[in-house]
């Protein structure tokens, strides 16, 4: 899927003017930003552009090196590591973490959150996030997710060939990285659609294959939270 583009010139001048603060004066913390699966994020990529995508998941691995760092999921087309990543309803709060990892075979990315900025939720519009299975979903299964250009929509889903699905949900541009559920469960993220937007198919990694790839690079274990 297209990333969508959007121009950020106040607010890229709000950031930088955050990060002179002088010294002597007395800078209240900020309010901490609520994201989780489904809220919508801004990836800086310089100048005064950023591409908008979606929040996957908010969670922490449960083992490996980064055990117990707060992290976000979404798809890997939205950025490249080092990227600042903004939450697009708080972009005067400033930067709420960077791309740690970014994997186009899979369309995968990781953030690292900021944990004094960022409050975790599991709830973000239609979807509530409870739980993640690795098995793939199939035909009839009618999967659902929040996507911050489209919102709720649901539809059934093909086939999963074990890797990715393939269903009727709609999405478009900048719903990229919405977590798809069934249920509370979540079992996959939006990657693309093809040939129209909200009428051609929706495919998406499943959660397996981004479960197997961060316990890689040392996430193992991940749990929404």
């Amino acid at each position: 899927m297209k990333k969508t583009v959007v121009v950020l010139a106040a607010i890229v001048a709000t950031i930088l003017s955050l990060t002179g603060i002088s010294q002597g004066t007395a800078q209240a913390a900020p309010p901490k930003t609520a994201l989780g699966g489904g809220s919508g994020i801004l990836v800086l990529k310089g100048g005064n552009t950023a591409s908008a995508c979606t929040v996957t998941a908010v969670g922490r691995p449960t083992s490996g090196q980064h055990r117990g760092r707060l992290i976000a999921i979404t798809a890997g087309h939205c950025g490249k590591p080092g990227q600042v990543v903004l939450a697009e309803n708080a972009q005067n709060r400033g930067a709420i973490g960077r791309i740690a990892y970014s994997w186009s075979d899979i369309d995968v990315a990781v953030i690292t959150l900021d944990e004094s900025r960022v409050r975790p939720v599991r709830t973000v519009g239609g979807v509530t996030i409870n739980r993640i299975s690795t098995a793939p979903v199939g035909f009839p299964t009618i999967v659902c997710k929040e996507g911050r250009t489209t919102g709720h929509t649901c539809g059934i889903t093909w086939f999963s060939d074990g890797m990715a699905h393939y269903s009727q949900m709609c999405v478009i541009e900048g719903d990229s990285g919405s977590p798809v559920v069934v249920g509370n469960t979540l079992v996959g993220m939006v990657n693309a659609y093809y040939f129209v937007s909200c009428l051609g198919p929706e495919t998406g990694t499943n959660m397996g294959t981004i479960l197997r790839r961060l316990s890689s690079v040392g996430y193992g274990g991940f749990r929404v939270v």
